[in-house]
């Protein structure tokens, strides 16, 4: 396994502004109904933060999307028993996995997003992923960056996105 994604859920460590967020995979987490705390989250999701038309914001939209989402690998981030971000790998008509990540507005700018990266793709790659591809908006330079950092390149440019992949 690449050194880079080498740490698969469980993983538990503090984050950047001192909260204990623990990475686990969906099924695994701390509460008897994960679905609904991921339909929390994104009930709570600031509408400003959507990216590319996604998370939905109405409640039945939500949870039609979990069910596309929850049909691949998934890995949630728990503060206690709130869930604060969810990424997730959801293969594609290729074969190959479409990568998309969410954290709550609250927790963004604090190490989640970059411990929740390198947790999915390693369980990813233990469940037999090899190519991952994602698309992030041009101006989103932090993400931008961060996909960069965990060797993504860009493939594609699509107008206002980029798609950019990596293979595990």
């Amino acid at each position: 396994m690449s050194p880079r994604f080498e740490r698969e859920p469980p993983v538990d460590f503090e984050d950047d502004h001192g909260r204990e967020i623990s990475l686990q995979a969906f099924g695994d987490g701390p509460v008897d109904d994960e679905r609904e705390a991921l339909v929390d989250l994104y009930l709570e999701f600031d509408p400003s933060q959507r990216s590319l038309g996604i998370p939905p914001v109405r409640e039945s939209k939500i949870r039609e999307w979990q069910n596309v989402l929850l049909d691949g690998y998934c890995v949630v981030a728990w503060h206690g028993e709130r869930a604060v971000g969810q990424a997730v790998l959801v293969e594609d008509k290729h074969g190959n996995h479409e990568l998309a990540i969410f954290i709550h507005q609250d927790y963004h700018h604090a190490g989640i997003g970059t411990q929740l990266m390198k947790a999915l793709l390693a369980y990813g790659k233990r469940q037999g992923v090899d190519d991952v591809w994602l698309l992030v908006e041009q101006e989103n330079r932090p993400a931008k960056q961060l996909y960069d950092d965990l060797g993504f390149t860009v493939t594609e440019e699509q107008g206002h996105a980029v798609m950019m992949a990596t293979s595990l």
